[in-house]
């Protein structure tokens, strides 16, 4: 058991590295190139970075790398409390790895963008490269409207998780198609409102990172204005347990009736 938990750890962790590695890179093209990258692009590589993540690990630890989604399944698919801590700890430690990869591998372009933009890391102005790892909201939101997008957004990738996930559903994709549709879903929630908190829906892919970046210099400021920090945790968190009860309660019961129905008949 010990061991077959070490290696699910393990798939966690290099799946939250792919996670980050993939996303953070993209926007570190992005905002230190130049690169000529649109909110669909930007979206999209974030979903796809989850897809290959899916395809690279699922059939050792199921993919969860976020702490929102473990803890879904834990309270509505009896995924095993036991496991709860590990996998969360992997997850934080695969981001945080993710991170630190693209900052190492960004790094000359970090310095070059700090002395051309005069930004002297550790400084408000230094959130425009922080971003690059974490989420940051819009000066306009304050935190708790933040929160409330982060539930939202995050309530909505849940459901779909469930539904493409259920084998009571008879309209879910193959096995081999759910990564792409998880990545999917991401790639349009960011089109669709990842301009206003960044899409964080996990607490792993953000805090994880945002860890990185006050050891690497950005210090308290990469915790973000007004400690902005704990939104994308518990905004994650609260939003994937609702988007289990809204399948469940709202479709999954349905479904039930209409299998013991088919059965009767």
């Amino acid at each position: 058991m010990r061991k077959t938990l070490l290696g699910e750890c393990i798939s966690e962790f290099i799946g939250s590295w792919i996670l980050l590695f993939i996303g953070s890179g993209c926007v570190a093209s992005l905002v230190l190139n130049g690169a000529p990258v649109t909110q669909w692009e930007i979206s999209i590589i974030w979903g796809l970075g989850v897809t290959m993540a899916i395809y690279v690990t699922s059939a050792v630890s199921g993919t969860h790398i976020n702490p929102a989604v473990t803890l879904a399944l834990t309270a509505y698919r009896d995924f095993p409390k036991k496991k709860v801590g590990p996998y969360i700890v992997s997850q934080f430690l695969g981001t945080f790895a993710g991170a630190a990869t693209t900052y190492l591998l960004y790094k000359d372009a970090f310095i070059e963008f700090e002395k051309s933009n005069n930004i002297i890391r550790g400084s408000v102005e230094s959130l425009a490269n922080a971003g690059i790892f974490s989420t940051y909201p819009k000066s306009y939101l304050n935190n708790f409207e933040a929160l409330f997008v982060e539930i939202v957004i995050t309530m909505f990738l849940v459901m779909v998780i469930f539904a493409i996930t259920d084998d009571r559903n008879s309209a879910a994709p193959k096995s081999n198609m759910v990564p792409v549709i998880i990545g999917l879903t991401i790639a349009i929630i960011g089109s669709s409102f990842g301009s206003l908190t960044g899409f964080a829906m996990n607490p792993a892919r953000d805090f994880g990172p945002k860890l990185f970046a006050y050891i690497a210099g950005w210090g308290k400021i990469a915790f973000g204005v007004n400690n902005y920090f704990w939104v994308p945790i518990v905004g994650p968190v609260i939003g994937a347990l609702v988007g289990g009860i809204v399948y469940d309660k709202g479709v999954r019961k349905y479904l039930e009736s209409n299998v013991k129905e088919r059965a009767n008949n």
